[in-house]
């Protein structure tokens, strides 16, 4: 009988690529979206008046106002050690060590977890979509033909579109547990000789064993005599 892990257990992924090259791109993709981030982190703490002159044109001030420079801080280290993750992660599986792959793998569930409880607040608080879209800006694009529709209607249209992101991560999250087991099986691959003798059994010592056994001496020249 095959197990539901089995069941699901696939060497491919989006664009009929391997599970390694997916997750080799989406590790690339979520660092270079935090380098990002990191960086106008970075600029608002290297410029803050600048930074806050910006933000008051935008009109957006008093929705960064808890920006402080301590905030900004823990933000830049959160960066920082997501870069770490996602950067172990395009590590592992390019170099097939599945241990490197587990952080990124837990991170991810822990995103899909908030976003989550995000549907699920939004379903036992749907006034809180209204309360947010009077948190916006006044310049924000639509907001008044937003506020205006009926909050159900609201609610339907949030849930569709967080069920279709949470759909998504949960696929990214399958091809990342693949690309672990996948890695894990090709590492403890070993290769068993049946001997006849007693019915014996002798594993045979993986290739990374093999290659680092020292080459033994040659045997001395054969002098005739």
């Amino acid at each position: 009988m095959i197990s539901p892990w089995d069941r699901w257990y696939s060497t491919s992924c989006c664009l009929c690529c391997h599970v390694r090259t997916g997750t080799i791109i989406l590790g690339i993709w979520y660092m270079l979206i935090n380098a990002v981030v990191l960086l106008i982190l970075l600029t608002a703490l290297s410029d803050p008046d600048q930074y806050h002159y910006h933000l008051t044109r935008a009109e957006l001030a008093n929705s960064f106002d808890v920006m402080d420079d301590a905030n900004i801080c823990i933000a830049t280290a959160i960066s920082l050690l997501m870069i770490l993750i996602c950067g172990m992660a395009t590590y592992g599986a390019y170099k097939q060590h599945a241990a490197w792959i587990i952080p990124f793998f837990c991170y991810q569930i822990f995103d899909f977890a908030l976003n989550t409880l995000v549907a699920i607040s939004v379903v036992v608080y749907p006034n809180t979509i209204q309360d947010y879209l009077l948190q916006l800006p006044g310049n924000f694009p639509y907001k008044e033909e937003i506020m205006s529709t009926n909050n159900m209607c609201l609610v339907f249209l949030v849930l569709l579109f967080i069920g279709c992101i949470l759909t998504f991560k949960a696929y990214l999250i399958g091809c990342v547990w693949n690309c672990y087991r996948y890695v894990s099986r090709r590492s403890t691959t070993e290769v068993l000789v049946y001997v006849s003798t007693n019915d014996t059994t002798v594993l045979l010592p993986s290739y990374d064993e093999v290659v680092a056994i020292p080459p033994k001496e040659p045997p001395p020249e054969y002098v005739s005599a």
